[in-house]
């Protein structure tokens, strides 16, 4: 067979026990559009990505738009969270069974018409209904990203795609509260979804031309009752810490919400353990490969999201620097992130996995050590010289564990894989936020021997910065327990301990 020179085509054969029988199918893959399709679903990574944080932006101003309590308004963030988080692995499996590129395109129309009547609703409980139809469409667009940016690029190169999608979410994490308060300033708040409508439908059309339609083999059932014992179980989750970090861990609705998790969650693994074609597969599990790097990548958004959170209050209410600083300074770990993906992406094709991931670790570890010695009188540029080692070995760890993830499943599983890709780190930011706020506001109070009034916030800042040392101590644990399973697994590869990988294209 001969190859044109920008072509990588090859003959897939997939046996699956699904349905009545075995199911044989052939596809051939074209790679010579891949950087088209990463264009395009770049797209639906930043659309997604910046409107995440565009909104946080607005909602002082909602709350005077619309004369309601910040109770309210915050429902807006929130709904777009639970709705995505909850949808995601459901949507990853949907994409396995009827194609992704359909339904890739459902999600991207629905994201944007979304976006445009959210631009358009008259109150804040409306907005708050349309933020969850947008949401509906976002989910689709985050669980099935990765996937297809794994079958558009050949495996040799898949690490440098996904480095790129890691700096497409920099670029949205920076862009969105800047642009935000600029759209907000010259025009009004609606314009924060508006401006989603033109790069919504380039994006929309860059996937109808670009993004290969491959279909995979037909006879598969969805697993009903495996979605919805896990998308409830993740709501109560949910709930269960964003009413926490209010109400603490030991109120009963709190601990209701997080038994009800428990209890559904054993339920659904009970389901997938009997069903002929389950949502997510548990033998996906049994490979060592696959569940370290979800476990890792998941203790690295706790940790990273849970304390990053607190560097606003840090900045503005201990360095008393102006929001305008504040927002320059957060700016250093998206920015690492962003420019340190691609190269590690990169690296990670030539080198493999596993020692890039152990380099990106040991600088995570490094940056939140460094934070631990924050002072009540750190300058700009001693924030700069803690955050940035933080930020690069984000960027670094993340592309190639996220090829690592992709690279260790079939084919008939990319779309789950991708999705559990994306519920870990959305996952993670949701639990660190939680529970490392809740282990700063303790620490405060056990620092100052009381509740301070007002809350943590209040406390003296030295205490505030004390407990702030105890909670990047925590996180640096947590950076040094991933670190130690970088380690061990890479060891474990070298010696062949845990088998061939399997190839993406292969059962």
């Amino acid at each position: 067979m001969t190859f044109g020179k920008n072509t990588y085509a090859f003959a897939i054969l997939t046996l699956c026990h699904e349905g009545n029988g075995i199911l044989t199918t052939q596809h051939t893959v074209d790679y010579s559009r891949k950087w088209y399709v990463l264009a395009a679903v770049a797209t639906g990574i930043f659309l997604s990505t910046i409107d995440s944080s565009i909104v946080n932006v607005a909602l002082p101003t909602l709350v005077q738009s619309f004369g309601v309590e910040f109770a309210v308004v915050q429902w807006v963030v929130l709904a777009y969270l639970l709705t995505v988080v909850t949808l995601i692995p459901s949507m990853g499996r949907l994409g396995d069974m009827i194609g992704k590129k359909p339904l890739y395109m459902t999600g991207f129309a629905i994201f944007t018409i979304g976006s445009a009547l959210c631009g358009l609703a008259p109150t804040a409980y409306w907005l708050i209904g349309f933020r969850v139809l947008q949401a509906l469409g976002a989910s689709v667009v985050l669980a099935l990203g990765t996937a297809i940016l794994t079958e558009a690029f050949p495996p040799t190169e898949r690490g440098k795609a996904l480095g790129f999608g890691g700096t497409m979410v920099s670029i949205g994490i920076v862009t969105g509260p800047v642009l935000g308060g600029l759209l907000i300033g010259a025009l009004s708040w609606h314009w924060i979804f508006f401006v989603n409508l033109p790069v919504g439908a380039i994006g929309l059309a860059m996937v109808l031309r670009f993004v290969p339609d491959i279909r995979p083999a037909g006879g598969q059932r969805f697993d009903v009752g495996g979605a919805l014992s896990l998308c409830i179980s993740l709501l109560c989750l949910l709930l269960g810490l964003t009413f926490a970090q209010r109400l603490g861990f030991s109120e009963a609705r709190v601990v209701a919400l997080l038994v009800a998790w428990l209890i559904l969650l054993a339920a659904f693994i009970s389901i997938e353990s009997r069903h002929p074609q389950p949502m997510i597969s548990l033998a996906l599990f049994r490979n060592r490969l696959f569940s370290i790097n979800l476990i890792t990548g998941f203790l690295t958004f706790v940790s990273f999201a849970g304390t990053t959170i607190l560097i606003p209050f840090y900045l503005q209410n201990i360095l008393q620097y102006s929001p305008q600083s504040v927002g320059l300074l957060m700016v250093v770990v998206p920015a690492g992130m962003g420019i340190a993906a691609p190269l590690a992406g990169s690296l990670s094709d030539r080198f493999g996995s596993r020692p890039i991931i152990v380099i990106g670790l040991s600088m995570v570890a490094l940056g939140f050590f460094a934070a631990s010695t924050l002072t009540t009188a750190t300058t700009a540029p001693g924030y700069v010289l803690r955050f940035v080692p933080l930020g690069i070995g984000i960027g670094i760890f993340n592309a190639p564990n996220n090829s690592a993830i992709m690279g260790s499943v079939p084919r008939t599983r990319l779309g789950v894989a991708s999705g559990l890709v994306a519920i870990t780190r959305t996952l993670g930011q949701t639990v660190g936020i939680a529970v490392m706020g809740t282990v700063w506001a303790a620490r405060v109070a056990l620092r100052q021997s009381a509740v301070p009034v007002g809350g943590a916030t209040a406390a003296a800042a030295g205490v505030q910065v004390a407990a702030l040392h105890d909670t990047y101590l925590l996180s640096t644990m947590l950076a040094i327990i991933s670190l130690a399973l970088a380690i061990w697994s890479l060891i474990q590869e070298r010696r062949g301990a845990l088998g061939p990988v399997p190839q993406p294209d292969g059962l």
